[in-house]
């Protein structure tokens, strides 16, 4: 009988799994990987880089967290003539890699991507061109619109976006262009699902999740796991434009709701919080603005400061901390505002 899992399951599994362990920055998802598993990923890795153009000569800077970044670049190696992980953060110390290590292929987010070039242009006045960049890889994220068009403009670079498993970054599909459908790497490894229910999605049922489906895992066997990544059905496979649940992405990185909940739930006084995310610019924004149920906490440094190190403490990602002026005596739940359009709820069976 098939399993179906969700990141919670991964996570709830984590003291008993085995292997090398791919764990997520909150550790809410812990993906298990035998030396065959890791072997079909470095192989997957390495289709995804040929798929983008990547070939013998070219040398690759990886911008990626950990631990897809270590994946890209071992696989890269392979591939490519030469291949270093730098990490995501630092601009300059990104334009003085890819310079210093004379690199024709880029690896990073679209958002990390996007703001590069954005600092570019408006901080260090240097023109993208110079750097002689022929292959750009974007992934781990949902990709604003037009951003691998305008990518491929400003690099004259060749543009790839590839879906990454959100459980530790293994490519497993790719497209060239924003409208293009995902081309899976391999067969298997990529399918849809209803949203509420175990099963494939029905005829026109729109939208649909997308689901990884590791057949033949060492330890995981012949599971469903559901992504939390929302697409419209159409032809093909959808790349996805929307995530659903309890996690919601922000910069790349998986924020767990009830990790949020459960740790404002010890701090006396919270009625209540909304999570705001945004991406004005180049990057992902996220506010946490807090209600008190009485007013003498609105102004108290000390509790304002408990609640941003109880956040700091779930996530690498910077999120601002807010208190609403307004007190609520009534407890209500959290919400989330995504105003990047991006998160569609928490409850799957509400999603329409």
């Amino acid at each position: 009988m098939t399993r179906w899992l969700t990141r919670d399951d991964l996570g709830a599994a984590a003291r008993t799994a085995t292997g090398l362990l791919l764990v997520s920055p909150d550790v809410s998802s812990v993906f298990p990987m035998g030396p065959e598993d890791r072997t079909a990923a470095a192989g997957l890795t390495a289709a995804a880089l040929r798929a983008a153009g990547v070939g013998e000569r070219d040398r690759v800077v990886v911008a990626l967290a950990e631990p897809a970044g270590a994946l890209w670049s071992a696989a890269a190696a392979d591939v490519a003539q030469a291949a270093a992980a730098v990490g995501p953060r630092g601009r300059m110390r990104l334009h003085h890699a890819l310079s210093a290590l004379k690199a024709t292929t880029l690896v990073a987010t679209p958002t990390g991507a996007m703001d590069f070039l954005a600092r570019l242009h408006l901080e260090f006045l240097l023109d993208p061109l110079d750097l002689g960049l022929r292959n750009i890889v974007v992934t781990g994220e949902i990709a604003s619109k037009r951003t691998i068009g305008h990518l491929a403009d400003e690099f004259e670079a060749r543009v790839t976006e590839v879906y990454a498993s959100p459980f530790g970054g293994t490519p497993l599909a790719w497209r060239a262009s924003e409208e293009d459908p995902l081309t899976p790497l391999a067969d298997d490894v990529l399918g849809l699902a209803a949203l509420a229910k175990d099963e494939a999605p029905g005829p026109g049922a729109a939208p649909v999740e997308l689901v990884v489906t590791p057949h033949g895992h060492s330890t995981l066997g012949d599971v469903v796991l559901r992504t939390g990544q929302v697409a419209k059905a159409g032809e093909g496979l959808p790349a996805p434009a929307h995530t659903v649940g309890d996690h919601v992405l922000v910069r790349g990185v998986w924020l767990a709701l009830p990790r949020v909940e459960k740790a404002l739930s010890k701090i006396d006084g919270v009625a209540g919080w909304d999570l705001a995310i945004s991406r004005q610019g180049t990057l992902d924004a996220a506010v946490l603005t807090v209600t008190f149920n009485r007013e003498s906490l609105v102004g108290n440094p000390m509790w304002r400061s408990r609640i941003q190190q109880a956040v700091q403490a779930l996530t690498p990602v910077s999120i601002g901390v807010e208190i609403a002026q307004d007190v609520s005596e009534t407890p209500r739940p959290g919400t989330v505002n995504d105003l990047r359009g991006h998160h569609l709820g928490r409850d799957r069976a509400l999603i329409q």
